[in-house]
């Protein structure tokens, strides 16, 4: 079996390590996603530039997601780690190199700082996703591991772009780029309050195959669809509430306001799910999620006001802010342990290309059919992909019951 298993209860600082760890590379990313377009537009080039330099953060994790999860099998989780901060610290250099050119120098590095940025973010993530499952000792502890982990990019969506923006303001486009790099420093204290050798351990015959061989295990196609259409409404929603507002005549303040409370959402939620996993059967509440998301699209658009436009955002971000933990407490269940970096890699493939694909797929359907649709047809989706979430096995055989505290 891959992976070593602790004699003792996942402790709070491996917790905080990871999260930390994780928190700094994310916030890099997300911090260079919000700059980096404004430096563009500030300098002149057009929304075609800005969007082809944004679908690189998702792009190019897209093409060495599979090696990255070979890697992550094979090594565990520090050597993996430690090149997605190199991969994340050369994005940030990158960035500050760009604000002494022009160009298409300086727009070539702004891409590749995308792309870089991206790939470490995606690298670290599913290290630290792998060894945390293998490390929980039950589903109970996964189901909380993986809650207290999905917190992470969360908080990171607000610190990167938040700080970025503060830098922008104070010392322009350079002192910014200059703190998002100081951010890695943040998954270099983590990487080092791992125990070194985590994680790793032999692999099966089975494990060197093509990553595309896991398609073939019971449930795991299904999974990865769920995933898919549950992304699709997240995405749907990010996208189509700023339009819809707009329609509405809302001013950005309001419109920002309705797409807050749904973080926010999402946030509390996944701090609530670790104090009641051990009565939370994955396999139903991905189900509940399914339909609570595709209920709550279909009528988000009859909301006449910015206030009940805030609720449906509240309720969807509970329901969405759900999927995360139990996909991924559920691929570790159906996935053999030896092969769970690619399995996090196939995934990871599914939902970047979805995020490089799916904001051109929207703005076509937008125009063509109308936002009300988009939003029905996104919740249809989802309430009729529940069904690809039945008959999953709900616990592990391998699994050890944790004892009562």
């Amino acid at each position: 079996m891959a992976g070593a298993r602790p004699p003792a209860v996942f402790s709070l600082g491996l917790l905080l390590a990871f999260c930390i760890g994780q928190l700094g590379l994310h916030a890099v990313m997300a911090g260079l996603r919000m700059a980096a377009p404004l430096q563009l537009l500030r300098e002149g080039y057009g929304a075609g530039a800005v969007g082809f330099m944004l679908a690189l953060f998702a792009a190019a994790p897209v093409l060495t997601a599979i090696p990255a999860g070979r890697l992550v099998d094979r090594y565990g989780y520090h050597r993996p780690v430690l090149l997605a901060l190199l991969s994340s610290a050369s994005g940030a250099v990158l960035a500050i190199a760009s604000t002494f050119t022009e160009g298409a120098l300086h727009f070539g590095l702004l891409c590749l700082s995308a792309m870089a940025t991206g790939v470490g973010a995606n690298t670290g993530v599913m290290a630290i996703m792998r060894t945390a499952g293998l490390l929980a000792r039950d589903s109970t502890e996964r189901l909380r591991v993986f809650s207290w982990l999905s917190v992470a990019p969360a908080f990171a969506n607000v610190i990167g772009p938040v700080s970025a923006g503060v830098m922008i303001d104070l010392g322009g486009f350079l002192a910014a780029y200059v703190l998002l790099g100081a951010t890695t420093g943040l998954t270099l204290w983590g990487m080092l309050r791992v125990p070194r050798g985590i994680g790793v351990g032999h692999q099966s015959p089975a494990a060197g195959g093509s990553a595309l061989g896991l398609l073939a295990q019971p449930g795991f196609k299904r999974l990865l669809l769920a995933n898919w259409l549950l992304a699709t409404c997240w995405d749907a929603h990010s996208f189509a509430v700023p339009i819809l507002g707009h329609e509405r005549g809302f001013n950005a303040s309001t419109i920002g306001l309705i797409l807050g409370v749904f973080t926010l959402a999402v946030s509390a939620i996944r701090l609530i799910i670790p104090l009641l996993a051990h009565r939370i059967e994955e396999t139903q509440v991905l189900r509940a999620t399914m339909w609570i998301s595709g209920v709550i699209m279909a009528a988000y658009p009859f909301a006449p006001n910015a206030w009940l436009m805030a609720t449906g955002s509240v309720l969807l971000g509970l329901a969405l802010g759900c999927s995360q933990p139990m996909v991924m407490a559920t691929l570790h269940h159906i996935v053999p342990p030896d092969r769970h970096g690619q399995a996090l890699a196939l995934r990871s493939v599914t939902l970047n290309l979805a995020s490089t694909l799916m904001p051109l797929t929207f703005g076509l359907a937008g125009a063509a059919i109308g936002t009300t649709v988009l939003f029905w047809a996104c919740g249809a989706l989802s309430a009729a992909g529940s069904w690809a979430v039945r008959k999953y096995p709900t616990r592990p055989a391998q699994d050890v019951p944790t004892p009562p505290p």
